[in-house]
Formats: structure tokens, sequence, C-alpha cells
């Protein structure tokens, strides 16, 4: 009688469930794992505040379960193990050009922005990982916003396309970010058509069944864990898809889009906690189905006009910011870190082999500037998490500040980044050399 084949051999370790027009990747699964041991994807993400921080409450010291964290950064208190907090680092570029376009325009790609009507800068961190392993996935990248690009010319001569565009493709060409979640939920998982009506959940339940019964009773549940919280999120988009064609409906007849009125008359979220928490929930689901492997966050455009009545703040982000060692600037500054320990405790709650998808990932928050009131970005606001699949030694605090220019490029870090992902190059935007003591 043949030897039974084990239960791994019969199922793929990259198991993933089809239904009408789409795909959807399982979590980690115990019953796969008598094979040998998958390489799991490691997954990019940049996170953006404009404007920069209250510098007197962003510090930190010591490392790990010590780490010593300022008010700002208080909320990656459970994730201090997971994180690492960047003092010092710049891009020389974005130096003495001018205020905001001018400071925003390089930041993900350390390259030379253009005055005047012809946008150049150059291609970012994000699409150069994006160009190298989206094959892999449905959607090469992730390109999302909680605000509406801005449009037309600062008082510097430069495109205000510079100052609310983080992800870029090419010197030319800007990624359009995607504002609206039920938009951005669709793109993910190729909801067209008659498909938006139909859940995704419904399209795969065959698959689901068939699956299931292959595999241990404790990965059943998860399994039935996993589908229940895609169908939580799908639940929430589906009510701001319904916004949005209110929204849609309003605004023909009228001389402007929907998406150039007024919150929530445009179809976005009124509040923008729920605005970002679903944006973070749709980042954290297209890497736990990979579905993607890359993606941007912008949750405030630099220049940002974006409003804090659940922060008792008055002005707009960017008047705030021209007072940013306020109280309430620095309540903003924390409600944006709050949005990246939101999205890392999600992702560090998915188990993925012996870790979670938290620790074959890398997280990046950052802003274009240090001080609001100063226009100051000689030293930039930087915090990562997540340790690349081990690649990335992670709870610590790394202070450049006075290692001196040439050890101290953002773009340095970039090509650290991308070396763990497996991109090797020789130089990418002002920078030739890897960071070091990362």
């Amino acid at each position: 009688m043949p030897a039974r084949e084990p239960l791994a051999a019969k199922i793929s370790r990259r198991a993933v469930l089809r239904g009408a027009g789409v795909t959807v990747g399982l979590p980690w699964l115990e019953s796969l794992q008598a094979a040998a041991a998958p390489a799991y994807p490691k997954r990019f993400a940049a996170l953006f505040m404009g404007c920069g921080v209250n510098e007197d409450h962003w510090s930190a010291e010591g490392s790990g379960e010590s780490m010593k964290l300022s008010k700002t950064l208080s909320p990656l208190e459970p994730l201090k193990k997971k994180i690492n907090v960047l003092h010092g680092l710049y891009i020389k570029p974005a130096t003495g050009q001018g205020i905001h376009p001018a400071q925003t325009g390089a930041l993900l790609s350390g390259a030379a922005i253009q005055r005047g009507p012809i946008l150049r800068a150059g291609t970012t961190i994000d699409q150069m990982i994006a160009s190298r392993i989206g094959q892999d996935t449905a959607q090469p990248s992730m390109v999302l916003a909680c605000e509406q690009p801005l449009t037309g010319y600062h008082e510097t001569n430069f495109s205000m396309a510079y100052s609310s565009h983080i992800s870029w493709e090419s010197a030319e060409s800007p990624v359009p970010s995607e504002v609206y979640p039920s938009l951005a939920f669709d793109n993910l998982f190729e909801n067209r058509g008659l498909l938006r009506n139909s859940s995704i959940l419904d399209r795969v339940r065959a698959s689901a069944e068939t699956f299931g019964r292959k595999v241990s009773a404790a990965d059943k549940t998860k399994i039935d864990e996993y589908l229940t919280s895609v169908r939580e999120v799908e639940k929430r988009v589906e009510r701001m898809r319904i916004d949005k064609h209110r929204a849609d409906e309003s605004a023909k007849g009228t001389n402007k889009p929907a998406i150039a009125m007024d919150r929530p008359a445009n179809g976005l979220p009124e509040d923008l906690r729920e605005h970002a928490r679903l944006m973070c929930d749709i980042v954290a689901l297209g890497f736990q189905t990979d579905r993607t492997r890359v993606a941007t966050l912008l949750i405030s455009n630099d220049l940002s006009a974006q409003i804090y009545p659940f922060l008792q703040v008055r002005e707009g982000h960017h008047s705030a910011s021209h007072y940013n060692l306020s109280d309430g600037y620095e309540r903003i500054s924390r409600f944006h870190v709050s949005q990246l320990a939101y999205l890392a405790s999600k992702l560090d709650a998915m188990p993925e082999g012996e870790g979670t998808v938290l620790d074959n990932s890398c997280l990046l928050f950052l802003s274009n500037l240090w001080s609001g009131r100063k226009h100051d970005n000689t030293r930039l606001p930087v915090v990562m998490a997540g340790g690349l699949g081990g690649s990335l030694q992670t709870g610590r605090v790394l202070d450049y500040l006075g290692a001196g220019e040439e050890s101290r490029k953002m773009c340095s870090l970039y090509l650290s980044i991308m070396d763990r992902m497996g991109i090797k190059l020789d130089r990418f935007g002002d920078a030739e050399t890897r960071l070091e003591k990362l």
C-alpha cells in the first residue's frame, strides 16, 4: 500500500481562496507547515504627516522594554520592542530651496525637484520596491490619502503637487492617491460593475468551504475568524460607498465634482479618525490577504487644511503648525503617531509562521518638517515599526544628529530598507552608502 501523502503536500503553502474575479490569500496555517518552511513575503508601507511635530515632546531613549517614549510617541508604548526611533536624518536636496513644496516633493526619493509648470522629482522608495516585487501581487502598490491633493502653485513657484503627493512613479509622474475608502477597497479586490454589489466572502465561499475540509479544526477556526475580519471591513466600506453615491448624485447639475465639496457632503467621513482608521484597515487587509505588499498613506498634506475638533484644536493643521510647541499641536502630532500604532498593532495581531505580519514588514512614519514654526527640515521625525523577516533589528533609538552630513541621509536608510527586501541599488536619491548602525 503506498504511503499516505502528507496533508501539506496536497495544499499549496501560499494558499488562496478563489472566486468570481478575485483571489484572496489566506493567513499562516499550521496545517501547511509539514513541508519546507515558506519564505514569508516582506511588505513596506510609509505613513506621512505634514508640517512637522511638536519637537518638545518628540524623544526616546533606551531600548526594548526599557525604552522611554515621550508624550507624542506614547501610543507606541505596547510596541517598544518592535520599533526603531531615528533622530537626525534629513534630505539635503530638500533644504534651502524654500518652504513647504520644496521640503516635501523629494521626501521619499531624495531627488532635486524643479520649479515652474513642469513637474520633476524622482521615483520614490515605495514605487521602486513595487517595480521589483509588485508582479507577485494583484496590486503592485496602494497609494492612499485622507486629504484631496492641492492644486496650483506655492509662492516659491513650486507646484502644490509636491506638497500633496509622496509617491512618484517617475520624475514626471506622481501616483494618483485614492481618498475614498470604498474605491480603495474596490481597487484592492477588483470590484467592478455588479461585483460591487456582492460580498467578497460570497464570491470565495465555495473555495473556503472546500479548503476548510482539508485543514485541521484549529485552522478552520482561524480561517473563519479571518473571513469575519474581512467582512467587518467590507461592511464599513459599504456604508462609505453609499455616502459617496449620495455625494455624486448631489453633485449632478452643479459646476463642481463631489470631491470639491466639504466633508461630509463630498462623501468622505466627516471625522478624520474614522477615515484614517479605515484606510489603515484597508492597508492591513491588503497585506494580510497578500493582494499588495507596498502601500503609502498620506494622513495629512503638507499645507494641510485638516481640522481636529475632536482634539479641541480650532485652527486648521497648517495654521496650527506655526505654533507647533502648543499643546494643541502636540495632540495633532500624537494623533498621527496613533495611526502608526494602530496599523502596526493590527499587523502584529496577525500570526505568520513563528512571528506576525508586522515582523515581516517595515512601516515607516515620517514628516517633511521637524519644526513648523521655523519651517526647519534639517532633521526629520522618523519612526520605523517591524523587522522585515528578522533582517532589521528593532527596539532601538538611533541618533545620527551629530554624525555628519554624509552619515545621516534619509536615502541611506532607503537603500538599507531595499537591501533587506532583496533590491540592491548602487545609488538612490542623494545617497550611495547604507545607513550605519541600522
